[in-house]
């Protein structure tokens, strides 16, 4: 039998995708008030691995990625998700949203993101999210799996994840 326990802290991570800077900025700022200080942002990147979102946003589309400083309890992330879907639909226009919100949380082992869809490989949560495991981390670097999508399988991003990986890991050994 085996002993349960809780799981570490996780770092909690942000994929912004958008189309208007202006926006992004805005909902960066509100994202403080809701999940505290960010700790890493990355540079604005160009979002050009599918054109899904092109009718609902406009092009081009951007992506940033953030992380938060303080650690939060994995089983947070379904009530994150319903607050990040509250300031897309609060941006909305037309119903139309012009900034999409993928949280998510990063351990040494693994990414997960979280999700309103369902699908084969997707663990349901509460509250109508699912829990989407994106990376592993093996073999010392993150490792796509079959369902990835291609933009979180690209260098630009893995490497992005590696650096706040690392954050994250620096930030565990300074709480023991």
């Amino acid at each position: 039998m085996s002993t349960l326990k809780l799981p570490p802290p996780a770092k909690l991570v942000m994929s912004l995708i958008f189309h208007k800077e202006k926006v992004a900025e805005t909902v960066i700022q509100e994202l403080t008030v809701l999940f505290g200080p960010i700790d890493f942002m990355s540079e604005i990147l160009s979002f050009d691995h599918t054109d899904y979102y092109y009718p609902e946003m406009g092009q081009p589309l951007f992506r940033r990625l953030i992380s938060f400083l303080e650690l939060i309890s994995p089983q947070d992330l379904p009530a994150i998700k319903v607050k990040t879907n509250a300031l897309e639909q609060r941006y909305a226009i037309s119903q139309k949203r012009q900034i999409n919100l993928d949280p998510g949380y990063l351990t040494a082992e693994r990414l997960v993101l979280v999700t309103g869809k369902n699908y084969t490989h997707r663990i349901y949560l509460r509250d109508g999210v699912y829990a989407d495991l994106t990376l592993i981390y093996q073999k010392g670097d993150f490792q796509a799996l079959p369902w990835t999508y291609p933009d979180y399988a690209s260098e630009p991003i893995k490497e992005i994840l590696r650096l706040i990986r690392k954050k994250y890991l620096y930030q565990r050994r300074e709480r023991r």
